[in-house]
């Protein structure tokens, strides 16, 4: 447990960073799980648009260093060349 009262109001603004990271997490996870459902329907021009919206999130999250900028770069590769491959 903290004792001095600066490590009280550090682990107080640690608890409210941890949580606004992890919505930022969960935000990132649904924009994928969005592109990977429209690629899944087949609907080519419909995955395109879905993911045109999704990689202003993937950059913005990477951007503020709660995922890697490898890993996002990563993220939109696959999930381009996942929409390529449709017909």
């Amino acid at each position: 447990m903290a004792n001095s009262a600066q490590a009280r109001k550090r682990a107080r603004q640690s608890l409210k960073q941890r949580a606004h990271n992890a919505s930022l997490r969960s935000t990132l996870r649904t924009a994928i799980k969005k592109v990977t459902k429209a690629i899944a329907s087949g609907d080519k021009t419909a995955a395109q648009s879905v993911y045109r919206e999704s990689v202003s999130i993937i950059d913005k999250i990477a951007d503020k260093k709660i995922i890697h900028k490898n890993k996002a770069a990563r993220h939109k590769t696959r999930l381009n060349s996942a929409i390529k491959a449709l017909n």
